[in-house]
């Protein structure tokens, strides 16, 4: 590889924010991390908010602790990169302040009404069955919350940006954002990788207007350069080049080398995710487009579930005090104390089945979680080991759909996030799918994603191929037990895949009376 070189990866999630230091070679030589506490707030139910500002404060920290402790590193570092969480929000002003505060992505709150479309365009949304989810969108997106219940802000939003694109300014000055970090209820056609036309069928669904949308940069080109103002608050040096990465899920996918269409990536963190990279046009359900990958001409189509792996956070703190008190007593994590019970629980839990839909996705939605085959034989660690099982039991789901609309299946899996840390839950995982299954170098797979794109970027790998071949790692192969495979199969066949069809009507009603008292 030649000399060692080096870049700062700032790596921004839903409960923490991170600096990386990482190397050609995919090492993370530092890194300093700043849990946000609280994640955000709720002024009011099912709302997610957080102010803008405290990222890049956090960021900042984050960098000025790799100065302080590293600084022989820190001062090889050739240029700064950053991968974010997708739709989430921030309106800024002229000056580039934000308005209000930046509204996260597993916020549920809904505008009011339709998107004003002509009877013509309506009635083909509703011949092929999309006219509820055309609505359903409008509904969700914040832009459109915002102009109906917060009026005098959006005529004060210059720009309506994305959390990265907010970032991005705070270090350059530029408004900008990446391709491959458009992901959200915004009008971004994935096929041009550039902003909708105004004629575009659903325009009216996300109508920003053009001028307050920013710049987009592809993959591996200069946002700009640290400014004056962000160089004194992160310790970077004034000039230092920004490069243009992508998502957290789009540099997960790089950073666990998964560059051919038959090497699915799972991510196992707040949101599960099921993707992999193609190079044409594939929309992972009907009419739901894929998003951008990082390489130029390819596409990420992705099954997701909202809260995924959030939910470990939800039964830690419901039921697992036990393990809470225990961990603190041993100097470990809770979570680590209820990975080694899995093994105690067999493979389907005895019977025991969990829907992990505790936030529904447009095409369901009305969808909740639900727990069904209770007996006396059963524990809370039964209701653990479920969860794990019926994550992925729902991203089994997503990977069959998307082998059948791509036409071939999938042959090796790639784990990253936190919860592939445990060797129990990567080996359910290749159990389930029945495919063998990898773990790469570390589970910070993000950062090695985004710091693989800027050393493309910088010229240090000719391409994508070649900083994967250097950059990522295999380190555990976890093979599939197929006879547990083949009770999972069972399973999944059999009751898990017919649930959510039998239960949809009772979903519905339930939010309907809820609606009404």
């Amino acid at each position: 590889m030649g000399e060692e070189r080096i870049v700062l990866v700032y790596d921004v999630g839903t409960q923490s924010s991170r600096a990386l230091l990482i190397n050609n070679r995919g090492e993370i030589l530092a890194k300093s991390q700043k849990h946000h506490d609280p994640p955000y707030v709720s002024l009011n139910p099912d709302w997610a908010e957080r102010d803008a500002e405290k990222y890049y404060e956090d960021i900042c920290a984050c960098s000025r602790d790799l100065k302080k402790h590293f600084p022989d590193l820190f001062g090889r570092v050739e240029a700064a990169s950053i991968t974010t969480i997708r739709d989430t929000v921030v309106c800024v002003d002229r000056n580039g302040k934000p308005l209000r505060p930046a509204i996260l992505w597993l916020d549920k709150r809904m505008a009011e009404g339709k998107p004003k479309m002509s009877n013509l365009i309506r009635m083909a949304f509703k011949a092929v069955g999309m006219e509820e989810t055309a609505n359903l969108q409008f509904q969700k997106s914040h832009c459109n919350w915002i102009r109906q219940k917060e009026p005098e802000i959006w005529e004060k939003t210059d720009k309506y940006l994305l959390l990265s694109g907010y970032l991005v300014y705070c270090l350059t000055g530029q408004m900008a954002d990446a391709a491959a970090s458009m992901v959200g209820h915004i009008p971004y056609e994935s096929k041009t990788r550039n902003w909708q036309k105004q004629g575009a069928l659903t325009r009216p669904v996300f109508p920003v207007e053009e001028e307050k949308l920013c710049r987009i940069v592809e993959s591996g080109e200069i946002f700009g350069v640290i400014t004056e103002k962000a160089s004194a608050d992160s310790g970077l040096p004034e000039g230092l080049p920004v490069i243009a990465t992508g998502s957290d899920k789009a540099c997960e996918v790089m950073g666990m080398g998964c560059i051919d269409k038959e090497t699915a990536a799972i991510g196992l963190g707040t949101t599960a995710t099921i993707t992999f990279n193609i190079g044409q046009y594939m929309e992972p359900e009907r009419f739901i487009p894929p998003y951008d990958s990082i390489m130029p001409g390819y596409f990420n189509p992705e099954f997701e579930i909202f809260r995924g792996y959030w939910l470990i956070s939800w039964f830690k703190k419901e039921f697992a005090e036990k393990e809470v008190v225990q961990a603190a007593e041993e100097g470990c994590s809770a979570e680590e104390l209820l990975n080694r019970r899995l093994e105690e629980i067999p493979a389907g839990c005895d019977g025991l089945l969990f829907q992990p839909y505790f936030t529904p996705n447009i095409t369901m939605p009305t969808a909740r979680g639900a727990v069904i085959g209770f007996s006396d034989r059963h524990t809370r660690i039964h209701i653990y080991r479920a969860i794990i099982e019926g994550i992925n039991f729902a991203l089994m789901d997503g990977m069959r759909l998307m082998e059948h609309r791509a036409g071939h299946r999938f042959r090796e899996i790639r784990l990253g996030g936190g919860a592939s840390q445990s060797d129990q839950i990567c080996q359910i995982t290749a159990d389930m799918f029945g495919i063998p299954t990898v773990r790469t170098q570390t589970y910070e797979v993000a950062g090695v994603g985004c710091a693989l794109t800027a050393f493309v970027g910088l010229g240090v790998f000719r391409d994508y191929q070649e900083a994967v071949d250097v950059m990522v790692q295999k380190r555990d192969v976890f093979e599939p037990d197929m006879k547990q495979h083949a009770i999972y199969e069972k399973l999944y066949e059999s009751v898990f895949k017919k649930i959510y069809g039998r239960l949809e009507d009772l979903y519905g009603e339930l939010g309907r009376i809820e609606e009404e008292f």
